[in-house]
């Protein structure tokens, strides 16, 4: 149901009391003004804190409880709808809220209601059965493409056809305001539209992201050569990127869903995501769950709204859900605000679930016991890959990747294979480590580092594989039981640094695993 149906059945119903969350407030009362001509010839009255109401009526400027007492005293029989901008500002007002509340009860048999307008969502506990909450969305792909094509009419667009839809579908995501903004400086730079303007774009949707405290907006560099191993996860990726193609939607493949990689620390999990996003040439957006909980009752299920509203728009995009293990642990068990976490992962999950757009969903989590089952149901990710500790094999890889980065040319010097053999239990981030240690040390001697250095610095280092050695070792045990797709091939899993021991006692049930 869209915008246009919700309102004109809030409105059919008698709700008195309307709520909506927009930054286009010039568009919303457009749409507004429109559907109220349909019901009943509505009158449409909109009022804001300097201007006062927009009629001529010489009250409420400045005075939010005079606007009120104003709308209680007007006549029952009158079909009116009165917008109120930037209204939640008053709601924590003791008086104002009561008032509201009266209003609610006094208007319901009445033909006039109240839309507050407002571009974050602010209704305290009191008022939560007494409003209805609607969701205006942005600027449809259809909407988007009448507006562009009307607004330059009158100015050279060079690019062809094809072109054309490739810009308007850049445009997805943002207002109709600041698709106006974005046109506007492509021609005061170079005098007409052309595709090198979707940097524009780009820029612009960056500062949407940042400005909803959401969603971040991160420029990713690495590609698939920065990872080290992981052959499996890396060639299931690349096959699974192909489906994003229009021929994949002809040949009837619906759009891939996501991932959820988990492992031990420093794995490289992470990095993968960002991989993904290049090597799919899609945009990065990173959630913080934490991000989405809001102090007031009902904002974090709005923040929730307008998170999936924004990476739907955003689409194709890759939605990066940082330890989503800790966003989300403790899900079902006490709940020490009023359950909203509770409700935000019921949210998100069922979204997962039925998602149709092409938004690629890059879950990671270190603990697996802390996610819901319900969680890693099956349709909620394409696939549940286990990270483990790099193989012998694969720590070659991986030296050898950091210390190009820093010596090029040099990194024949190393020996990489002592370095690769000493690491055993090592994860890629302590072998990135121990260089930089190594770098610190030979730095302070006035010198280049060596081999020498890497060494001494790899045995003076307690990998987390000894310290928190009972917990990975479960870990392990739990991918090993057939639960996830190792990110390896299976020959190197069951090299792993912990050790073909440790793999099979568990799979096999014969034991706890390396003490």
């Amino acid at each position: 149901m869209n915008f246009r149906e919700e309102f004109n059945l809030a409105i059919r119903a008698r709700c008195a009391v309307l709520y909506v969350t927009t930054r286009e407030e010039e568009r919303l009362l457009s749409v507004v003004r429109d559907c109220a001509a349909e019901l009943e010839n509505m009158r449409v009255v909109s009022w804001d804190f300097a201007s006062g109401f927009d009629v001529g009526v010489a009250v409420g400027k400045g005075n939010p409880i005079a606007v009120l007492d104003f709308i209680a005293k007007e006549p029952a029989d009158t079909p009116i709808l009165y917008v109120l901008k930037d209204f939640h500002r008053f709601l924590e007002d003791n008086m104002v809220c009561r008032m509201v509340k009266n209003l609610a009860a006094q208007l319901k048999p009445q033909q006039k209601s109240i839309l507050i307008v407002s571009p974050v969502y602010k209704v305290p506990e009191e008022l939560t059965s007494s409003v209805s909450v609607l969701e205006f969305q942005l600027p449809t792909l259809p909407e988007l493409r009448e507006y562009i094509t009307n607004i330059t009419q009158n100015v050279v667009v060079d690019m062809d056809k094809e072109g054309f839809e490739q810009f308007v579908r850049a445009f997805q995501g943002l207002t109709i305001s600041t698709v106006k903004t974005i046109l506007s400086k492509a021609l005061a730079r170079s005098g007409k539209i052309t595709l090198n303007d979707l940097q524009l774009v780009l820029e612009e949707k960056k500062q949407v992201i940042r400005k909803t405290q959401v969603l971040e907006f991160f420029n990713a560099e690495e590609t698939m050569g920065s990872i080290g191993g992981m052959d499996v996860l890396k060639s299931w990726i690349v096959t699974r990127g192909m489906a994003f193609s229009e021929q994949a939607r002809q040949f009837g493949l619906p759009y891939p869903k996501g991932v959820l990689i988990v492992g031990i620390q420093g794995t490289g999990k992470s990095l993968c995501a960002k991989a993904i996003s290049q090597q799919w040439h899609m945009p990065l957006l990173r959630l913080d769950v934490g991000r989405l909980m809001g102090s007031y009752v009902g904002e974090s299920e709005a923040r929730t709204r307008e998170m999936i509203q924004i990476a739907e728009a955003m689409a194709p995009c890759v939605l990066w859900i940082d330890e989503v293990d800790k966003g989300f642990a403790g899900i079902g068990g006490v709940q020490g605000d009023s359950g909203a976490q509770a409700r935000v992962f019921g949210s998100l999950i069922t979204w997962m679930q039925e998602k149709k757009s092409p938004v690629f969903i890059v879950a990671t989590a270190n603990n697996i016991e802390q996610l819901p089952p319900e969680f890693m149901r099956k349709g909620r990710f394409d696939e549940i890959f286990f990270v483990n500790l790099p193989t012998e094999k694969e720590r070659v890889e991986i030296f050898r990747l950091h210390i190009s980065r820093r010596r090029d040319i040099a990194v024949k010097n190393y020996d990489l294979a002592a370095l690769a053999k000493e690491t055993k239990g090592f994860s890629g981030a302590e072998i990135e480590q121990v260089i930089n240690d190594a770098m610190f040390q030979a730095f302070s001697q006035q010198r280049d580092f060596t081999t020498e250095d890497i060494l001494s610095a790899i045995h003076s280092t307690i990998p987390l594989s000894v310290t928190f050695r009972e917990t990975i070792n479960k870990l392990i045990a739990w991918a090993g039981s057939g639960r996830a797709r190792m990110a390896s091939s299976q020959q190197e899993a069951n090299e792993s640094a912990v050790g073909d021991q440790l793999y099979y006692s568990y799979q096999n049930g014969t034991g706890d695993g390396i003490q």
